[in-house]
């Protein structure tokens, strides 16, 4: 028998690497059949997988007033749905739960009962049974429920939460079914205060700013757009970002909330006295030109007032008696008429340029021979008539050239989009044939021209900022991540509509027309803060018909600045078509006028300190909320309170009251981290999670007592945190 032949390893070796190169040649063989036959279908699969430069829409950025008072925001909202074709969701757990789940549902939405809940929530399932046979239905009303609505409304992130911890909704989507799509709101927090200035975007998601500041700014608002890239796995689109999307700024606007607030209820209040149809109420600042506070109110329907249009800056109308100022300054200035210079007002009423014009006191027999300074005082049409008449009736355009000199004529280029520019004729404009012979007379006491409110307030702030004729501006500065990217500086328009010495004389003359007995401007007198100004009564034109009409209507207003001696601030008030009452600029705007000077003047007077004996039962040492650094130890300085040296001088500090002692601990905020927020006040909140690239939600008031994310987690830029404050 020959031996038995040993297999060697040489022999071992040569099968398997005969079959590792089989089965690399099979693989390249079947690559290659993929690519080259089946490769088309599968690239189209895979194409269906990659959705490529899908878009990531930024973050808005928010409006805040002057002391950084949240007025414009966008809030995430959540609409419900369940998907009853989900592949965990059973019939059996469905019936078990859903009693229970009723009863929670009507605890956090009342205006349904649990059995209704219990109803529309079963009504779906049975829904999906009729589709899949379980049960008859007719066909044509059948549809797949894979977006049954839950709720007719959206919720807050925070009602999201309590949902989706409710019996059977924490089972999770798979489940229960339960899911949301997320929807933007913009939201005011403070309503309708200074609405149609702030303005609105478009609903569509994305699109932007629609009126107002929003519109201005909307550049800077909206940001810029990322991009991502949406695959799908596991069955599910997952995004992949490309390129992140670049948050929108902030916009720090003039608006003083107090100041606002004052304003929008001392308007709305004289609005329901007169039923008038509209009213427009603006507070400046004097050396600034920055916009305080603006109210534009008009009825949308009986007894009720809304902000509806921005009268102040886009409505055209003829000013009426507040213009004699702007004649009386031109002739005063051309050294054709002084101040006590003679002129005949009859008893009331006269002709003049073939025209029947009369004094608001005509029936009274008129005012007869007065000055020119107290034709401004008793606001005499015929007065500055005869006046203007005799020093430009041969050369009028020497009267508008002087009109125009003074610049408030010009475009201003306001930050609300849609602002009127006056309009005032020149003889020797190209329509000129449209001057006749009483268009010189009835311009100087303020018709035949049209005004923006805004632009006879910003005259006469000229008036009390000593001739400086500035813009009104509505935004202080522009911010990124609490960074200031640009500051708003004021912008001059001329440097002196006048010389000193009529200037006086035209602030002597609207001190009288307030602070003397018989001017017209009596009702706007105060005893707590002097007052100077004009009042304007105009007829309104209808249309074809002209003044002539049934059926009179009138604008009144009050033009003026406080206090007289050192002016502070400059308003303008306006009501349109009141129903109640005498037209009167005094009666009707003028105690508007007072009643915001007099709140401003009060809120900013600094009383001296009365003096109360010493408190020994209580603490003496306030409350004081977690947050910036620098702000809690000014207030400290300034209450002259005792603190502890903030050696580490760290951003963000904590205090503690201790046996009525102060402690203050650093607070470490970390980049990259969401910041823990809690005890602070909405305000430091808001900026401190806002620099971490976050939204935020807020609900209550107070301090912070949970925020949604926990402190200390990485930053997912754009996420949204929501806060509980008590």
């Amino acid at each position: 028998m020959p031996p038995k032949r040993k297999n060697t390893g040489f022999e071992q070796y040569t099968i398997i690497a005969i079959l590792v190169v089989s089965f690399a040649v099979f693989i390249f063989g079947k690559a290659c059949y993929i690519s080259l036959v089946d490769g088309k279908a599968w690239r189209k699969i895979g194409e269906r997988q990659i959705r490529p430069n899908v878009r990531i829409v930024a973050s808005r950025g928010n409006i805040y007033s002057e002391n950084n008072e949240l007025m414009a925001t966008t809030e995430s909202q959540y609409r419900l749905y369940i998907d009853f074709w989900a592949e965990g969701i059973s019939q059996d757990t469905l019936k078990k739960y859903i009693r229970p789940l009723s009863i929670e549902l009507n605890k956090l939405f009342p205006q349904k009962s649990a059995k209704q809940y219990e109803n529309h929530i079963m009504n779906g399932w049975y829904q999906r049974m009729q589709e899949t046979g379980q049960i008859k239905a007719n066909k044509k009303n059948v549809k797949k429920n894979r977006e049954y609505r839950l709720l007719d409304h959206e919720v807050n992130y925070l009602e999201w939460k309590k949902i989706k911890r409710m019996p059977y909704f924490e089972k999770g989507r798979n489940k229960s079914g339960l899911y949301y799509k997320e929807r933007v709101k913009r939201t005011k927090p403070y309503g309708s205060l200074a609405s149609r200035t702030i303005g609105d975007i478009y609903p569509e998601f994305g699109k932007g700013g629609k009126s107002g500041l929003e519109c201005y700014y909307d550049s800077l608002l909206k940001g810029q757009a990322g991009l991502s890239t949406r695959r799908k796995v596991n069955g599910r689109f997952i995004d992949i970002i490309d390129e992140k999307p670049v948050h929108g700024m902030d916009i720090i606007s003039t608006i003083n909330i107090n100041i606002q607030d004052i304003t929008e209820r001392a308007l709305l209040n004289k609005l329901k006295e007169t039923d008038a149809e509209s009213g427009t109420a603006v507070v400046m600042e004097v050396t600034t030109g920055e916009i305080k506070a603006i109210a534009n109110m008009g009825r949308i329907r009986e007894d009720v007032w809304d902000e509806i249009q921005n009268y102040a800056v886009s409505d055209l109308s003829e000013p009426g008696s507040t213009f004699k100022v702007v004649s009386m300054m031109v002739a005063m200035e051309n050294g054709r008429v002084h101040p006590e210079d003679p002129v005949d007002t009859g008893n009331g009423v006269a002709e003049i340029a073939g025209q029947i014009l009369k004094d608001h006191n005509a029936n009274r027999g008129g005012y007869g021979m007065i000055t020119a300074e107290k034709s401004i005082r008793y606001s005499s049409n015929i007065g500055v008539a005869r006046l203007i008449m005799k020093a430009y009736g041969n050369e009028p355009e020497k009267y508008v050239d002087g009109i125009y000199k003074t610049g408030f004529h010009k475009e201003m280029h306001l930050e609300i989009p849609g602002y009127g520019v006056p309009q005032i004729r020149h003889p020797k404009d190209k329509d000129s044939h449209f001057w006749s012979k009483t268009t010189l007379p009835w311009m100087s006491f303020g018709y035949e021209t049209k005004i923006p409110p805004i632009y006879t307030l910003a005259f006469f702030n000229a008036i009390a900022n000593n001739g400086k004729l500035i813009k009104p501006i509505f935004v202080r500065e522009i911010q990124e991540n609490g960074r200031i990217i640009e500051k708003k500086k004021t912008q001059v328009i001329n440097e002196q509509i006048c010389s000193p010495s009529t200037l006086a004389a035209i602030r002597q003359m609207l001190d009288d027309v307030v602070n003397c007995p018989d001017g017209t401007g009596k009702p706007a007198r105060s005893d707590k803060v002097r007052i100077s100004g004009k009042t304007g009564t105009a007829q309104l034109s209808h249309g074809a018909a002209g003044y002539k009409a049934a059926g009179l209507s009138h604008q009144v207003s009050f033009c003026g600045y406080f206090p007289s001696e050192k002016p502070k601030y400059s308003c303008i008030v306006v009501i349109r078509k009141p129903r109640n009452g005498a037209p009167s600029g005094g009666l009707m705007c003028g105690t508007v006028f007072k009643e915001i000077a007099e709140e401003v003047y009060a809120q900013n007077s600094i009383h001296k300190e009365t003096i109360f004996p010493v408190d020994t039962i209580h603490p003496t040492m306030p409350v004081l909320k977690n947050g910036k650094s620098e702000c809690t130890l000014q207030v400290l300085k300034n209450l002259n309170i005792d603190h502890p040296e903030n050696k580490k001088k760290s951003e963000w500090l904590t205090a503690n009251l201790e046996d009525n002692k102060l402690i203050l601990n650093d607070r470490k905020i970390n980049a990259g981290q969401v910041p823990n927020v809690k005890g602070m006040g909405a305000k430091d909140a808001i900026f401190a999670l806002e620099s971490a690239g976050l939204r935020v939600n807020l609900c209550g008031k107070g301090s912070v007592v949970t925020q949604s994310v926990s402190p200390g987690t990485t930053v997912i830029k754009g996420q949204t945190v929501a806060l509980q404050l008590k």
